[in-house]
């Protein structure tokens, strides 16, 4: 029984010490974007710390050259995690993934702000910044889901499909 007890404590601490801490998202994105406030509350749910830089809607483009964003993916907000850039309202579970597998990359981009994805998923009846897409003319919101790719963008620049949602 002893040594059943002691394996069993072996494993839970041997568990603790493979386990690593995420590393801390910095997010940059437009004030306000009620959709990038929520994208971000995603990552939080996902064990993720994530700060929030409010930065004015024309500083962006200068952000996203400097990370290396190829503008055919852009979206509204931009992230750094871990020496890779988080375009666009990417899910946590690709985060994740990216995080574990360490491909040479530079990083993942889900373009445009399509319904349903991290942040998209409820309606946002003020954003000054475009993200939000009013339906049936102010009546009750129509929210429908989108299917959308997330990409993976090599050091060449290059995009191929990571995910699938």
């Amino acid at each position: 029984l002893k040594a059943a007890v002691a394996g069993g404590l072996l494993a839970l601490v041997l568990a603790g010490a493979q386990a690593q801490p995420l590393p801390p998202v910095l997010v940059y994105a437009p004030s306000p974007c009620l959709s990038c406030i929520d994208w971000a509350e995603h990552l939080r749910k996902h064990g993720f710390t994530v700060t929030l830089q409010d930065k004015p809607l024309a500083e962006m483009p200068r952000i996203k050259r400097w990370l290396n964003v190829p503008s055919a993916l852009e979206s509204v907000h931009t992230a750094r995690i871990a020496g890779y850039f988080i375009e666009g309202h990417v899910p946590a579970e690709d985060i994740l993934l990216l995080l574990k597998e360490r491909p040479r990359a530079r990083g993942l981009a889900v373009p445009g702000l399509p319904r349903g994805a991290p942040g998209r998923e409820s309606y946002n009846p003020v954003c000054d910044t475009a993200c939000t897409i009013l339906d049936n003319a102010g009546r009750e919101p129509d929210i429908r889901r989108e299917v959308f790719n997330t990409m993976l963008v090599g050091t060449d620049g290059k995009a191929t499909v990571y995910a699938r949602h």
